[in-house]
Order: C-alpha cells, then sequence, then structure tokens
C-alpha cells in the first residue's frame, strides 16, 4: 500500500483514456480543487442509445437506453466512486469502506486499487451475485460478510467511518451524488436538451437524487429548457418507497435494488414528487420479462435491477399516467455478466449433436444456396 504522501494528482493522468474520465470531463461542475487526484479508469461517456422495438413494446414513440453497464466495473456506480475516492485521498484518507449489494464494492475495489489505498466492503451474506463478488476480491479488497441485509451493513459501515479513521464511499457521501449527476450532463448534451420523462430503478435513492439534481443545474445553466419527470422503479418485495415505510426483509431477483431502508430517502422522495413523477413496485416476473425483452429486442443485457426502469415505465404507459409522445430515458445501471447466474439457471442444458454441417442446417432449417 502507498503512504498518503505518495498519492499525487499526476498520478493518474497518464493517458487519453484517463484524460477522458469524468473529473477531467466535468471538472467545472464538480467539487474539485487544485489537490484533488485525476483519478480516472475512463468513467462515464457511456452510450446513449435509440431504442425503437422496445418502445413500440412499452408503447412510447421516442425511447432512448442510457447503458451505464459500459463503465469500467459495469455499473453507474462509477461515476461517483471516482469523485468519492479522489476526495477521500485529496482528505488524508489511505482506506475506503462501504457496504453493497454488490455493485458499490466492485466500484469502490477497483478505484482504491487504482488508487494504491486499501479498499473494505461489507457485504450482506447470501446476498450478492457472483458477478459482483468477484470484481471485489480480485480487485484485493478486504471482503466481510455480515449476517445482516444490506440495511444492517450501512449502519456498519457508518459507524465504522464514524469512529475511525476510514472514509465512507456509499452515497450518502455526498461526492458520490456530485459524480451520479453527470450521467444527467450527458443524457443532455447528446440530445440537446432533457427527455420528458426518465425511468429508473431506485435501491438506495442515491441515483434518482443524482439525476434530478444533475437535470436542475443543467437547466439552470440553461443547458436544458426543462427538467423530467422521474419515474422510480422498486421490485415489489422491496418497496418501502412505494409503501412509505421501510421493509424490515426485502426480497427480489433483482439483488442491487434489494434494500429496505434506503439511506437517501428523503432526497429521492423528493427528486421523484418534485418532478411530477412517481415511485411504481414492479413484481418479480415483470422485471424479469422486460430483462429478457430489452437484449433480445435491442441486443443490450443488463442486470435485472436495470430492468426495473423498463417495466416501470410500461406499466405507466399502459396506464395513461406516461403519453405515447413523451421522449423517455431509460437508465440501464449495470451489466447483466454481473449477475450471469439470472441468465444461465442451472436447468439450462443446451446438450449436444454430431459436429457435421448437413446435421446442423437440416435441425435449423436453413435453405441451400
Amino acid at each position: 500500500m502507498r503512504s498518503e504522501a505518495s498519492v499525487k494528482a499526476t498520478d493518474y493522468a497518464t493517458d487519453g483514456r484517463t484524460r477522458r474520465g469524468v473529473l477531467a470531463r466535468y471538472a467545472e461542475l464538480l467539487p474539485l480543487t487544485a489537490s484533488t487526484p485525476h483519478l480516472s479508469l475512463g468513467e462515464g461517456d457511456t452510450p446513449l442509445l435509440a431504442a425503437p422495438r422496445l418502445a413500440e413494446w412499452i408503447g412510447v414513440n421516442d425511447l432512448h437506453l442510457k447503458y451505464e453497464g459500459a463503465n469500467p466495473t459495469g455499473s453507474f456506480k462509477d461515476r461517483g466512486m471516482v469523485v468519492a475516492v479522489a476526495k477521500a485521498i485529496e482528505a488524508g484518507s489511505t482506506t475506503i469502506i462501504c457496504a453493497s449489494t454488490g455493485n458499490t464494492s466492485a466500484s469502490a475495489a477497483a478505484y482504491a486499487a487504482r488508487a494504491g489505498i486499501r479498499a473494505v466492503v461489507l457485504l450482506p451474506a447470501g446476498n450478492v451475485a457472483r458477478g459482483k463478488l468477484a470484481q471485489a476480491v480480485v480487485a484485493g479488497a478486504t471482503v466481510i460478510m455480515l449476517d445482516c441485509n444490506f440495511d444492517g451493513a450501512l449502519d456498519v459501515a457508518r459507524k465504522l467511518a464514524r469512529d475511525y479513521r476510514v472514509a465512507l464511499v456509499n452515497s450518502v457521501n455526498p461526492h458520490r451524488i456530485a459524480g451520479q449527476k453527470t450521467g444527467a450532463f450527458e443524457i443532455c448534451d447528446e440530445l440537446g436538451d432533457a427527455p420528458d420523462v426518465v425511468a429508473l430503478p431506485v435501491g438506495n435513492g442515491g441515483n434518482v437524487t443524482a439525476y434530478a439534481s444533475g437535470f436542475a443545474t443543467y437547466r439552470t445553466l440553461n443547458r436544458a429548457s426543462h427538467t423530467p419527470i422521474f419515474i422510480g422503479a422498486q421490485a415489489a418485495g422491496a418497496a418501502p418507497l412505494v409503501l412509505g415505510a421501510p421493509v424490515l426483509n426485502p426480497e427480489t431477483v433483482a439483488t442491487a435494488i434489494r434494500i429496505g431502508n434506503p439511506a437517501s430517502w428523503d432526497s429521492a422522495v423528493s427528486a421523484v414528487t418534485d418532478s411530477g413523477g412517481c415511485f411504481v413496485a414492479i413484481p418479480d416476473d415483470a422485471i424479469l420479462e422486460a430483462y429478457h425483452k430489452v437484449v433480445e429486442m435491442e441486443g443490450v443485457f443488463c442486470e435485472p435491477a436495470s430492468a426495473a426502469g423498463i417495466a416501470a415505465l410500461r406499466t405507466q404507459v399502459r396506464s395513461g399516467a406516461i403519453g405515447p409522445s413523451l421522449s423517455a430515458v431509460c437508465i440501464l445501471t449495470g451489466n447483466g455478466l454481473k449477475d450471469p447466474d439470472r441468465a444461465t439457471p442451472e436447468s439450462f442444458n443446451p446438450g449436444s449433436i454430431a459436429a457435421d454441417a448437413s446435421t446442423i442446417a437440416a435441425s435449423l432449417g436453413f435453405v441451400g444456396r
């Protein structure tokens, strides 16, 4: 591990991809100083994809997918993590800590490794997808499994950060929110304005808080003419913001939003309700339906939690709450490879046939040239 004194701003500005990171691209809109390390893994600048076939299935005329799975560790967390870790280093920290359902731990571990500092991640035992766990382990983080859910793990992480010299990098850290705002900036930069509607999954509430703040910032700067309506998607088995009360034992296949007591509760509620939007509880079967539809129709492989926003938008369009003429963006927060078991269950067994072209062509119904 490197010492505090050895961490310098010049350590991270070494190649073209680094210079294209969030800190460089939106420096004037982030809480940076001359002493903030130029940390980057090339995060941000993720694809905004037109999705005409999925739009037809949902029932809207204009749909784009903001594919955050293209970030370095495969999720939107990298946008905020790079700012949080850089500011922690600037403040003299050599250890960061987080609680996680998986994506935060993967991101924290990667950026700590990039910076040469220590990462400690607290995970709820049995509730983290293997792909995410593997990322934290291989990046060298200290991984601790706790006999509790995410909410309990975050409570422990906050106490450790309060009482010991470690920096908390969960979304309760305002630098995380500042970095995640850049997703909204990119949407406006590419579309030329804000969309009418943004649908996204909501677990801890930090991302919807960040997007609302980001669009508001661009509206203030006259880089957008308006701010969008937000649809916050929660899993039916983990929907505290829909119910208006914490869920003690949240359950859903969408592990990234399996959170019963969001840390950013108040700001998330304000972000959605002030926009004229709402939170929607989506059953697991509808989440999985959308999860399959987005890749079958558009070739975009996202993790189940990401698909909750798609399902929620469809629900609102079918109910008449969202008109089909409104432009919409769905935020796909994570890569499908984060949770490979969901895509290929244990029951999947395609078997095999003879390695013979004629046999294969016959089985597929191919017509000869």
